[in-house]
């Protein structure tokens, strides 16, 4: 029985540029039938051209099970730290514009 546990268990490796991360303030999602593309992206202010850090494409049940453990992690979190407080301000396709950037990308 141990040795049909330990086969189900999955050795994952988390490289040192990984795990450095990249820091990201705006995702942009799009989807088509078959997958979800999140682009992150990191705009600055004063620079209106931001570049994509990282594209993640997903099946449409990846992105609806990330959606249900972001849910469950910020519950988690707010319950030890408050709530967190946001500012709706949504761009084009409703992207959501990170704080300090008005809807057409000026700080």
């Amino acid at each position: 029985m141990n040795d049909k546990k330990q086969s189900n268990q999955i050795d994952i490796q988390l490289k040192e540029d990984v795990a450095q991360g990249t820091y990201s303030n705006l995702a942009v999602i799009t989807h088509s039938s078959s997958e979800f593309v999140v682009d992150f992206v990191r705009i600055m202010p004063g620079i209106p051209k931001a570049d994509v850090k990282s594209r993640i494409i997903l099946t449409p049940e990846h992105a609806k099970r990330l959606m249900l453990a972001l849910q469950d992690n910020i519950r988690k979190f707010e319950s030890l730290h408050g709530a967190i407080k946001i500012e709706e301000n949504h761009g084009p396709q409703g992207t959501v514009i990170p704080m300090g950037f008005g809807p057409t990308g000026e700080a």
